[in-house]
């Protein structure tokens, strides 16, 4: 049976009643596409927890700062399809951009002090981006659960937050991040990498794990800070925008391993963005 690709929110939503109809829930998975084997971990765990799985993919142009980072990004619905298929979702939602910003839109979502650091002023507007199309796309589906990465932390952060704040009645779930054999996170950017820059871009994972097991033996934060930044240059990143420790519940920041702690990362290689983020 083919997955329906449903494009218009009249769409979305009598699909969706015939399922609330049936007393069925409906778990949310919210992409940009180029889908790798993190997305579909995530279609996993959602087809565990609910009756009803929609994928979303939009290109969500408000949140990319950079206008060339946009062009960029791959749009491979046919591919993500594929996909998808053995999973047996229930639908693919992959709105016109009119069914997300009408003429006219004038609204926009923003969050405080979660957004303040690390992406926030790397990446000027792209929460707000994220916080209003995430939300769009909550109210559309009426879902009772979404499912996010952790790869993208600080944005699942947000998310959960923005739902908390605006009372919309859905449980945000994070997923741990999958990663390659050399410990990189798997990310639509990564198809960007050239061949040499991927086995670069696989130190990264194994210096933070390092640094981490040092930070936990009792090693002081700002020397290992300092040895990543210079470790990561070294290999050839071309440059080192952010190496954070920060609380995993509030990313407030840490200069100690005082209280339940995640490591960040976010560094350019090949004219690509990459980030990640471990529990320490």
């Amino acid at each position: 049976m083919t997955t329906p690709i449903l494009r218009h929110l009249d769409d979305l939503r009598a699909l969706r009643r015939t399922w609330t109809r049936a007393g069925e829930t409906l778990g949310l998975v919210p992409t940009m596409g180029a889908l790798h084997s993190g997305h579909l971990s995530l279609v996993e765990a959602a087809k565990a927890a609910c009756d009803r799985v929609i994928v979303t993919i939009f290109v969500n142009p408000k949140q990319f700062n950079n206008p060339d980072d946009l062009a960029k990004y791959p749009r491979t619905e046919q591919e993500d399809a594929e996909k998808l298929a053995p999973y047996g979702v229930d639908a693919i939602y992959v709105p016109d951009p009119d069914q997300i910003y009408p003429p006219g839109f004038a609204t926009t979502v923003s969050l405080a002090g979660l957004t303040d650091v690390m992406d926030g002023p790397n990446r000027p507007g792209h929460f707000e981006g994220v916080a209003t199309v995430v939300a769009k796309l909550f109210l559309q589906s009426g879902a009772e659960a979404a499912f996010f990465g952790e790869k993208d932390y600080q944005q699942l952060m947000v998310v959960k937050r923005m739902a908390r704040d605006l009372d919309i009645p859905i449980e945000v779930v994070g997923c741990p991040t999958v990663r390659d054999a050399s410990g990189l996170a798997l990310s639509s950017r990564n198809a960007r990498l050239s061949p040499a820059g991927v086995t670069v871009a696989g130190h990264l994972n194994p210096l933070m794990e390092a640094a981490a097991t040092r930070l936990r033996a009792g090693e002081a934060w700002g020397p290992l800070q300092a040895e990543l930044g210079a470790a990561l240059t070294e290999l050839g990143f071309s440059e080192v925008e952010y190496i954070d420790l920060r609380r995993s519940d509030d990313l407030s920041a840490l200069s100690a391993l005082t209280a339940p702690a995640r490591m960040f990362v976010a560094a350019w290689l090949d004219g690509v963005r990459l980030i990640d983020n471990i529990a320490v």
